[in-house]
């Protein structure tokens, strides 16, 4: 018979997971916010996903782009603080955060729609104008 590298193993295993994590039509996913960088960037532990999958997850919210942090105006800089602040209320209002229709956007990063007791976060900080659609 033939033998199995552990390698290849592992490697099938993290092919496999993926699909399972941002298949067409997957499932809402329920995250714990670990951190928040700024207005559509935020890190998250997904119990239900393997350990090296979902933990501190880094998210990129959908349909919104909000104010670089390390923006070269200071009126960008101040309405990013503003836009982080507004998330980090938002995502923390509640224990777990539903994403959904997760897929892999530019730089390999994890896109998603996110919700807290059924409110969108992007239509949120659109309204609020802390955002752009994007």
């Amino acid at each position: 018979m033939f033998k199995t590298h552990p390698l290849n193993t592992l490697f099938l295993s993290l092919i496999v997971s993926t699909k399972a994590c941002f298949g067409e039509e997957s499932l809402p996913v329920f995250a714990r916010v670990v951190s928040v960088y700024d207005g559509d960037t935020f890190r998250v532990d997904i119990e239900s996903w393997p350990r090296f999958l979902g933990k501190d997850l880094p998210i990129r919210v959908k349909g919104v782009d909000t104010p670089e942090m390390k923006g070269k105006c200071l009126l960008e800089r101040k309405k990013a603080r503003e836009a982080k602040e507004y998330t980090t209320y938002f995502l923390k209002s509640s224990k777990t955060v539903t994403l959904s229709n997760l897929e892999r956007g530019k730089f390999f990063r994890v896109l998603a729609d996110v919700e807290v007791a059924g409110r969108n976060l992007s239509r949120e900080l659109i309204e609020r104008e802390l955002g752009v659609p994007y």
